[in-house]
C-alpha cells in the first residue's frame, strides 16, 4: 500500500495547497492466551474496518494489521511494520484477552516513534480507561464507545495541531500531564446507512445488521458499550448490498453477529427477499433468541442461505437463567431448537457453567433440556467476568474484586474465583460433564431430525442433512472420540439427504465412506450417479479417479484427472497414473 497522498484543500486567500494528511494503522492485537479451537479469535474486529473505510473516504491513508492471525511473534512483526512503514497514528481495538499485546505493541510504538500518537479503543478502554491509561502511560487517547467519528475528528485535529483542542471532541480520556480529561460521551450514530460501506475497501466474512442490544444478560457487556437501550439498524438494501459486494469479490459464506438478528421481523423478511432475488450463491450463519423466531422466518432465512442459527440457552435451571438475565421459557427454547432444525437449519446451542448458585442439580437440569432440545451443535462457556458488565459491577460493590485485578497478565476473571461456594475441581467437572453427555448423544440427535414437509425446501433438507453428515464422515465430529457411531450416523444421513434430492455432497460422502472401507466398487457406483448429475465437480471427479486407481484402471481414473490437471494437488494422482501405465504398455 502506498501511505503517502496529497489532497487538495483551499488555503487562507483562497489558493489551493496541497495537504499531506496522516498515516494511520488501525492493529487488532493478539490474544494472551493460545487459541487451539476457535478460529474467531483471529477475526478482524467489524468496527476497525468501518474506521478504516471512514478514514479512506476522508483522504487518510489507512492500513489494518491483524495481529491476531500471527502465531509466532506479533509484537516483532507489528515492529518491523512501524519501523518500516512509519505511520503517524496507530489504533488498538482492544479487549480484554488481546490488552497485554495492546500495550506491549504500545511500548514499542513509542519506543520506535516517539512522536507518534497511540489510541486505544473498543470494549476494555471504554470500561477501563483509568487502569490503562495508569498501566500504560504510553497511551496518548482513549476512545470510548462506538468509535468511528471520535477517531475521525481526532485524527482531522492532529493534522494542524498536536495540542488540541481535544476537549470538544466527544468520546475522548485523554491526559495532560499529569491530569486527566474525559469529555461528553459520544451520542450514537442514529442512522447506520450514513456510514461508509467497508466492503467498498476491504474484505471479511463478519458482519452486522444492527447494533445495540435490548436484553439484560448480565454476563454480557454490549448494552452498556453500545450507550442505549434501544437497537439501531442498517436498512435490508444497505446490508444487502454489502453481501453482494462482498460475494462479488469471492467470498462465499458470512457470519452475521448481531446479538439478536431475528429482533425485526419485517426488517429480516426483506433482507432475506433481496438476496433470494439477488440469487447469491451464498451460505450464512446467525445469532438469535428462542423468543425471536417462528416458521416464515425461518423458511425465508433458509431461502437465503441461513445453515446455523445460534441460541444462548445458558441453563437449564430456571433460577440460573434468572441470574443470567436470560428468563427464558423451557417450552420455547424445546420449541425453537426443533422448528430451527426442521426447516434445514442447524440449531446450535451456547449453555454457561460456572455460574452464581450452581451445584450438581443445576448442571442435571442443564443436561435434561439438553436431552430435550437436541442440540446439532453446541459451545460449553465457563462463566467469566468482564468490566462492563452486571456481574462485574456487582462484584466490585461487594468488594469482591476491584480494577487493579487487570494488573495480572490474565484474559479474564472466572466467577468462581470470587464465589466462596464454587472451586475450579468442582467447575470443571461441571464443564466436563455436560460436554460429554453431549458429544455421547450426538448420533442419536441427528438421527432424530424431522424435516418439514415443504416441497421447496427438499434441496435444502438435502443440502443441510449431507453438511451435517460430512462432519461425522469426515469433520469435526469425525475426529472426536466421544461421537459415537459416526461412519453409521454419516451413511443415514447421506442416505436420507439423497431422499430428498440429489446431493453433489451427498455422493462425494458415500463414496468417500465406501473408500474408507476399500469397497472400491461402490463407491465408483455412488459416484457415477453423482457425476451424472455434475459431471465437471471436481471433488466428484477426484474421488471417482482414486476408487479406479485402487482397482488399477489406471486409464479411466487419468481421464477424471486430466479435466483438472491445473490443480497442483491433481498432478501427484495423474504421475501415478502414467507410471503405471507406462509399466503395463508393451
Amino acid at each position: 500500500m502506498v501511505w503517502q497522498r496529497q489532497v487538495p484543500a483551499v488555503g487562507s486567500r483562497g489558493n489551493v495547497i496541497m495537504v499531506k494528511r496522516q498515516k494511520i494503522l488501525l492493529v487488532n492485537p493478539a490474544c494472551l492466551d493460545h487459541r487451539i479451537f476457535g478460529e474467531d479469535a483471529g477475526i478482524v474486529p467489524l468496527g476497525l474496518y468501518y474506521m478504516g473505510a471512514l478514514l479512506i473516504e476522508n483522504a487518510f491513508e489507512t492500513k489494518i494489521l491483524n495481529l491476531a492471525s500471527i502465531k509466532d511473534d506479533p509484537v516483532s512483526v507489528f515492529k518491523n511494520l512501524v519501523a518500516t512503514e512509519q505511520p503517524d497514528v496507530i489504533g488498538f481495538s482492544v479487549t480484554n484477552p488481546n490488552r497485554w499485546n495492546a500495550m506491549e505493541c504500545a511500548v514499542a510504538a513509542r519506543h520506535i516513534l516517539p512522536d507518534a500518537t497511540i489510541v486505544f479503543g473498543g470494549p476494555t478502554p471504554t470500561f477501563l480507561a483509568d487502569h490503562l491509561l495508569t498501566a500504560c502511560p504510553d497511551i496518548d487517547f482513549i476512545v470510548t464507545g462506538e468509535g468511528e467519528i471520535t477517531f475521525l475528528e481526532l485524527v482531522t485535529t492532529l493534522e494542524t495541531s498536536r495540542t488540541g483542542p481535544f476537549d470538544q471532541i466527544d468520546g475522548l480520556v485523554f491526559k495532560n500531564g499529569t491530569t486527566r480529561f474525559k469529555t461528553l460521551p459520544r451520542k450514537p450514530v442514529e442512522t447506520l446507512d450514513s456510514l461508509v460501506h467497508p466492503s467498498l475497501y476491504f474484505t471479511y466474512q463478519h458482519l452486522a445488521m444492527s447494533r445495540g442490544c435490548p436484553g439484560k444478560c448480565t454476563f454480557c457487556g454490549s448494552p452498556k458499550f453500545w450507550g442505549d437501550k434501544t437497537v439501531r439498524f442498517h436498512s435490508p438494501q444497505w446490508f444487502a448490498d454489502e453481501i453482494q459486494r462482498l460475494a462479488e469479490k469471492g467470498v462465499t459464506h458470512f457470519y452475521i453477529s448481531d446479538d439478536t438478528f431475528t429482533m425485526d421481523k419485517q426488517r429480516v423478511m426483506a433482507f432475506c427477499s433481496r438476496i433470494i432475488k439477488k440469487k447469491l450463491s451464498i451460505t450464512w450463519n446467525a445469532i438469535s433468541r428462542v423468543d425471536y423466531i417462528d416458521a416464515d422466518l425461518l423458511l425465508a432465512m433458509r431461502k437465503a442461505g441461513c445453515i446455523q442459527l445460534s441460541f444462548g440457552v445458558e441453563s437449564g435451571s430456571e433460577k440460573i437463567r434468572k441470574r443470567l438475565g436470560k428468563p427464558l421459557d423451557p417450552d420455547k427454547i424445546i420449541q425453537a431448537f426443533s422448528l430451527t432444525a426442521s426447516h434445514g437449519i442447524l440449531p446450535r446451542a451456547y449453555f454457561i457453567y460456572g455460574s452464581p448458585g450452581e451445584t450438581h442439580a443445576t448442571i442435571q437440569a442443564s443436561l435434561d433440556l439438553m436431552a430435550d432440545i437436541k442440540p446439532l451443535s453446541a459451545i460449553f462457556y465457563l462463566l467469566v467476568i468482564f468490566p462492563g458488565t452486571h456481574l462485574y459491577r456487582s462484584a466490585v460493590q461487594k468488594g469482591l474484586v476491584n480494577d487493579d485485578f487487570w494488573h495480572q497478565k490474565v484474559e479474564d476473571l472466572p466467577w468462581f474465583e470470587v464465589d466462596e461456594d464454587l472451586d475450579f475441581s468442582h467447575v470443571k467437572a461441571f464443564g466436563d460433564r455436560l460436554r460429554s453427555e453431549f458429544y455421547h448423544t450426538l448420533d442419536t440427535a441427528a438421527r432424530q431430525i424431522s424435516l418439514v414437509d415443504i416441497k421447496e425446501l427438499y434441496p435444502y433438507h438435502a443440502d443441510f442433512l449431507s453438511r451435517l453428515a460430512l462432519t461425522f464422515s469426515h469433520g469435526e465430529y469425525a475426529a472426536d472420540p466421544r461421537v459415537k457411531n459416526q461412519d453409521k450416523t454419516a451413511r443415514w444421513l447421506f442416505d436420507k439427504a439423497l431422499s430428498y434430492a440429489p446431493d453433489a455432497r451427498a455422493f462425494l460422502g458415500l463414496g468417500m465412506l465406501h473408500q474408507k472401507q476399500r469397497q472400491f466398487d461402490k463407491a465408483i457406483l455412488i459416484l457415477e450417479q453423482g457425476l451424472s448429475h455434475w459431471p465437471e465437480n471436481k471433488d466428484l471427479s477426484v474421488c471417482m479417479g482414486v476408487s479406479l486407481m485402487n482397482t488399477g484402471r489406471f486409464k479411466p481414473a487419468l481421464t477424471f484427472f486430466e479435466k483438472f490437471r491445473d490443480f497442483p494437488e491433481i498432478s501427484h494422482y495423474m504421475h501415478i497414473c502414467h507410471e503405471n501405465i507406462a509399466r503395463t504398455t508393451p
